[in-house]
């Protein structure tokens, strides 16, 4: 379950950008390729930011779809699962988006 690693980090990174500040709540941008589970990864939110800046604070998550080119074909598509394997056939791909991993925004009081 590394969504509970990837929680840790957030809650550590925003809490030392907060200082003193109290964190009421953090986006993040997840892409399919990370392989998160967005319910798991709200509850261990929950649970590592207890007794931090930011206890209490609300997370949201912005999920990004998986995009690909085909260096073979040229064709710009979106697998439907975790293979990324082009209609044409090639393995031969280039991922556009959906290994995204970031913090985007938080609001601090």
């Amino acid at each position: 379950m590394h969504e509970l690693s990837i929680a840790q980090s957030v809650v550590e990174a925003v809490c030392e950008r907060a200082g003193e500040r109290r964190v009421s709540s953090v986006r993040l941008e997840v892409g399919q390729l990370c392989a998160v589970v967005p319910h798991s990864l709200l509850f261990c939110f929950d649970v590592v930011t207890a007794g931090t800046h930011a206890e209490g604070a609300s997370l949201h998550i912005d999920q990004i779809a998986t995009s690909a080119r085909c260096n073979s074909c040229g064709v710009t598509f979106s697998p439907p699962d975790m293979f990324l394997l082009c209609g044409c056939g090639s393995a031969d791909v280039e991922v556009l988006a959906g290994r995204e991993l970031r913090i985007l925004s938080m609001e601090v009081s």
